[in-house]
């Protein structure tokens, strides 16, 4: 089949090449435009943008695809598109524009987690299980029919962005048995419960603040959801601090009565940087101070003293 590939970040990258290898035609990718990166405003190609070029792949940018690509889209031809994590929703003339529509990699179990950072949001609202969906794309936010769904295990300590390298992986390998029931003639479109359906907001850097009256498992989580970007962060009296990593930590020697939310309960270089948060302690693992490199907690204290019985972000 000839194919059209809609994609922007790393997680796009492992379904392009699958593409690629495969014996369909890539005929077309289109990515959003170059972007400045950096305080110098480098112009910087995004990954997707990368690949293709290296295999001499017609490249299409758009500021706002559905008033500047449907006649382009519509002349290539295209038996298929493919869309994967490509970041404008397309128009229904751009939908209808191939044979066989637009088939989405998703990464979650449709219909939950709907929109914009379903990996993040599944990381940082502690779910079990994500997965993978491929769906024929509507005109609504990934409403479409689902093809087929592939379930995995979130781990207790795992990173969004450690998610999102797994699930990019599975992704190309569910689009590839889409594509093959396609040329089978074994397809099914199966239509959502939208009555199950949820939406996730986008993440924004302004609101990445710790909030420790959440319980011990979800300041947790939301650290972990927010790695790596866009990082969640915490005001001390020593400075700004981003948080990448942590965990709920359990010693029965700290009794959570006699401690305030949000106090820091332990700052030094034998015993971590310990955090009272709701129903129990959190330790921070790993941490940036401002203008500092990312490293283990404990490393951190061994040059830099943290006070204990201060609040975080008051």
């Amino acid at each position: 089949m000839k194919i059209v590939f809609f994609g922007t970040p790393d997680f796009s990258i492992p379904t392009l090449q699958k593409l690629i290898d495969s014996h369909h035609e890539v005929i077309g990718v289109v990515t959003q435009p170059d972007r400045p990166v950096g305080r110098n405003g480098r112009i910087v190609f995004s990954p997707v943008k990368q690949l293709a070029l290296k295999y001499n792949i017609p490249v299409y940018q758009y500021e706002k695809i559905r008033r500047d690509g449907v006649e382009e889209l519509v002349g290539l031809k295209a038996d298929l598109f493919v869309t994967a994590a490509y970041g404008q929703i397309l128009s229904k003339e751009i939908l209808d524009a191939s044979t066989y529509g637009v088939f989405n990699v998703h990464g979650s179990l449709l219909p939950k987690y709907r929109g914009a950072a379903p990996i993040q949001w599944a990381v940082i609202n502690g779910e079990k299980t994500t997965g993978i969906t491929i769906l024929r794309s509507d005109v609504g936010m990934d409403d479409g029919d689902i093809i087929l769904k592939h379930e995995v295990d979130i781990m207790p300590e795992e990173t969004a962005g450690e998610l999102f390298d797994r699930l990019a992986v599975i992704g190309a390998d569910c689009l590839m048995e889409a594509l093959q029931q396609l040329e089978d003639g074994t397809i099914t479109y199966t239509p959502q419960d939208h009555s199950l359906a949820t939406v996730c907001k986008m993440l924004k850097k302004e609101n990445c603040t710790l909030n420790f009256d959440n319980s011990a498992y979800l300041v947790k989580q939301f650290i972990l959801g927010l790695n790596p970007w866009p990082v969640a962060e915490m005001k001390l009296e020593e400075g700004r601090f981003k948080v990448y990593k942590a965990i709920v930590y359990n010693n029965n020697d700290l009794m959570v009565d006699n401690y305030k939310t949000g106090e820091v309960v332990l700052a030094s270089p034998k015993s971590g940087l310990v955090i009272k948060a709701n129903d129990g302690f959190v330790e921070i693992t790993e941490i940036q101070a401002e203008n500092g490199k990312v490293m283990n907690a404990k490393s951190l204290l061994n040059g830099k003293h943290i006070r204990v019985g201060q609040i975080v972000n008051e």
